[in-house]
C-alpha cells in the first residue's frame, strides 16, 4: 500500500519566499477552517520579490517542461465554488524545459503590481491574492504550489463629507428627527450624532443604534444577498419626552469592518449601514437604516485626525 502512495507523491518540495518576508508586515486572516493564519500584507503598486526552491526528494529527478511563476488576483463566489475569476494575472518563466537533479533556487520579481482590490473573506464570497508555481510535466500532472497573501488599500480623507439629516415619523403619534456629524467614516472613526424628539405620543421602551453590513454577491437571478449585524448599541432605555435629545457616540475600532466594496469587478458589493431601531411597550419595532461609506485611512493619518479631535 505504502509503495502506491509513494508512487503518487511529488519528485520535489517547491517553497515560495519573500524577499522580505521575516521584516514584512503580516495579516492576520481566517481560514476556511476556522483556524487563524498570518500572511504577508503588501499594498497596490508595491514590487513583490522573492525566491523559488526546488528541491528534488533524495534519490529522484525532476523531468519538466519549463518552471513559472504567476500572480493572480482572483474572486470565488461560493455558489461557483471552484471556479475563480482572474482579474490579475502576471506570469514570470524561471526555467526552460530540463532535468533537476539537485536544490534550485529561482529569483523572482513583479514590479509595481497593480492590486486595485482589497482582499476579502466574505459569507458568500473570497477575493485574494497567490503566487502559483507551477513545474509542467509530460505524460503526468504538474507539480503546482500556491503562497498566499494580503492586500490593503489605503484612502486619504475624502475632500468632502457631508452630514446626514433626516426624519422619521408615524404620523400625529411619533416625529424625531437625528443627525449623523458626516457619512464617510475610517475604519477607526467615531460616530457622532443627536437625535431630537419633536412629537412623541406612543410609549418608547428602549432605542438602540445598530451596525449592518450587506454583502451581495452574483447578478439577475443568481443574487445572494447576506445582512449581518456587527453591533448593537443602546441609546436610550426609558420613555423619552418631547423636546428631549439624546447624543451618540459609537466608537467603531472594536468591529471587525472592512471598506465599503462598490461593484468589485461586476462580481460582488459591501455596504454597511446605520440603523435605527426604536421598540415601544408592545415590542413594535420602528427602524431607518442610512447607508454610510467606509475606508481604510493610513495609520499615521488616524492618529493626526485623533490628535486634532477636541474633547
Amino acid at each position: 500500500m505504502n509503495y502506491i502512495v509513494g508512487a503518487f507523491k511529488p519528485p520535489c518540495n517547491i517553497f515560495i519566499r519573500f524577499a522580505d518576508g521575516r521584516t514584512r508586515k503580516q495579516a492576520i486572516i481566517k481560514k476556511e477552517n476556522g483556524q487563524t493564519a498570518s500572511v504577508p500584507l503588501f499594498q497596490s503598486q508595491e514590487n513583490i520579490v522573492g525566491e523559488v526552491s526546488i528541491e528534488p526528494v533524495p534519490g529522484k529527478k525532476v523531468e519538466h517542461n519549463g518552471v513559472k511563476i504567476e500572480l493572480l488576483g482572483q474572486i470565488e463566489l461560493y455558489f461557483d465554488r471552484g471556479n475563480f475569476y482572474d482579474f490579475t494575472s502576471l506570469v514570470r518563466e524561471l526555467d526552460v524545459p530540463g532535468e533537476i537533479y539537485e536544490k534550485k533556487t529561482y529569483p523572482f520579481e513583479f514590479s509595481t503590481v497593480e492590486m486595485p482590490y482589497e482582499s476579502y473573506n466574505g459569507v458568500n464570497v473570497r477575493l485574494r491574492y497567490i503566487l502559483k508555481v507551477t513545474v509542467s510535466r509530460n505524460y503526468v500532472s504538474n507539480i503546482v504550489e500556491y503562497q498566499d497573501f494580503w492586500v490593503r488599500n489605503y484612502t486619504p480623507l475624502p475632500s468632502i463629507n457631508n452630514s446626514i439629516k433626516m426624519e422619521v415619523g408615524i404620523e400625529d403619534c411619533l416625529h424625531i428627527e437625528f443627525e449623523y456629524s458626516k457619512s464617510k467614516y475610517h475604519l477607526k472613526d467615531v460616530i457622532i450624532g443627536k437625535i431630537y424628539f419633536l412629537l412623541v405620543r406612543i410609549k418608547i421602551k428602549n432605542m438602540e443604534l445598530e451596525i449592518r453590513r450587506r454583502e451581495s454577491t452574483g447578478s439577475g437571478p443568481n443574487t445572494y444577498v447576506e445582512t449581518e449585524t456587527l453591533a448593537k448599541f443602546e441609546l436610550m432605555d426609558g420613555a423619552p419626552v418631547r423636546g428631549e435629545s439624546i447624543p451618540i457616540r459609537l466608537f467603531l475600532s472594536p468591529y471587525e469592518l472592512t471598506p465599503t466594496y462598490r461593484n468589485i469587478n461586476n462580481k460582488f458589493s459591501v455596504k454597511y449601514y446605520l440603523n435605527l431601531v426604536l421598540v415601544d411597550e408592545e415590542d413594535r419595532r420602528y427602524f431607518k437604516q442610512q447607508e454610510i461609506t467606509v475606508y481604510r485611512l493610513l495609520e499615521s493619518s488616524v492618529s493626526n485626525e485623533q490628535s486634532g479631535l477636541s474633547v
